[in-house]
């Protein structure tokens, strides 16, 4: 732009900036959605201040975030990622590699500055900010929401009406989500070919591993690909090898109907070759509203529910970790939610042993 003659010198010099910075994280390989987000919410900034980036001032911002959190009540992580935005952006337009400072000065007299300072946006101080209402089924909760959508399927069928064909795939759909732990982009990603054998475990046929391909990306990179094992009983104690059964009659039986059949997806729509988000939302939302169950309660509980059932039957946790493919070992205690019973049962056992060790001590000192 340097030497160029601007019809609208102001309005073209701040588009050319945006532009400019979209094309810096589409070169770091950052997801196309992550772009967007932050480009609207620099956006939405710029329309809040009503002043053009060089004329930025950090009370700007104070006032926009205070606006947010007082007025519309956001989220501390929703206001972080809006202030990380702009950060982001005023990092990008003050790089002197850039030369945006230098055409600023030279056009409009003034240059841009960082507006987003540790004193006046939030840190991250805790690994988990989610909603403390988010929390895992319990078991009864669990057995009540699976019942629950089975019975969906037969009064849907035995009243003659359409629609127990996406009854059926949504109840098989969550059960297959909290068998292997998934997420739900991963759970609706998956394809038929995404399950094969386990030579380890041949009990379970061609259901003994289900290939995640659309896992969780690390920023730039990516979508994280993993391999979740079937699991059955641990010493007669639970185990969730009934999902090869539901599977099998849902890939044979049942999806066949659907007019979408032909395409790779597991589960189809009645319009599409791949059911939407909202669709799925929109069913775990109506059965669990009709049970009256908790609204702390969403379709990531079957996630959650995977972890703090699995360590409970006494699975080690290294590897419930790599299951549901976590870096970290304090990401999976943190989707642990544990029940008092479990905690009383650990404890107890704790203790038997102390007592056991001390009486075995005793008795070697006679």
């Amino acid at each position: 732009m340097a030497g160029t003659v601007l019809l609208r010198p102001q309005e073209q010099v701040a588009d050319a900036m945006l532009d400019g910075w979209r094309n810096q994280q589409l070169a770091r390989n950052l997801t196309f959605s992550t772009i967007e987000g932050r480009l609207n919410a620099v956006r939405a900034f710029n329309r809040h201040a009503d002043a053009h980036p060089w004329e930025w001032t950090p009370k700007m911002v104070d006032d926009w975030l205070g606006d947010l959190r007082a007025v519309r009540h956001l989220k501390q992580s929703t206001l972080r990622n809006y202030a990380e935005a702009v950060r982001s952006f005023c990092a990008f337009i003050t790089d002197p590699a850039y030369g945006w400072a230098a055409e600023c000065e030279r056009r409009f007299g003034t240059h841009p500055i960082q507006v987003c300072h540790e004193w006046n946006t939030a840190t991250h101080l805790q690994e988990s900010e989610a909603d403390p209402a988010k929390r895992a089924f319990t078991r009864e909760e669990l057995q009540a929401f699976f019942d629950h959508a089975g019975e969906q399927v037969e009064r849907i069928s035995g009243a003659g009406r359409k629609g127990w064909l996406p009854a059926f795939r949504d109840a098989t759909l969550f059960k297959t989500a909290y068998a292997y732990g998934l997420r739900r982009r991963e759970t609706r990603m998956l394809d038929l070919v995404d399950f094969g054998p386990n030579p380890h475990a041949r009990m379970f046929g061609d259901f003994g591993v289900c290939y995640v391909r659309f896992g969780k990306a690390m920023k730039g990179s990516p979508p994280k690909r993993r391999s979740v094992l079937t699991v059955g009983p641990r010493d007669g104690v639970g185990g969730l090898d009934w999902i090869v059964e539901i599977l099998t009659q849902w890939i044979e039986e049942v999806r066949p109907a659907f007019a979408n059949a032909h395409g790779p997806a597991l589960w189809p729509s009645e319009r599409s070759l791949r059911i939407g988000f909202s669709q799925m939302n929109t069913r775990f939302a109506a059965y669990r509203d009709a049970l009256r169950l908790d609204q702390g309660l969403d379709f990531h509980s079957f996630r959650r529910s995977y972890v703090t059932h699995l360590i409970e039957d006494g699975w080690d946790p290294r590897f419930v970790q790599e299951q549901v493919g976590h870096e970290h070992a304090s990401t999976t205690s943190i989707y642990t939610c544990v029940s008092s019973d479990f905690r009383t049962r650990t404890l107890r056992k704790a203790m038997e042993s102390t007592v056991d060790a001390a009486l075995r001590t005793g008795r070697k000192n006679r």
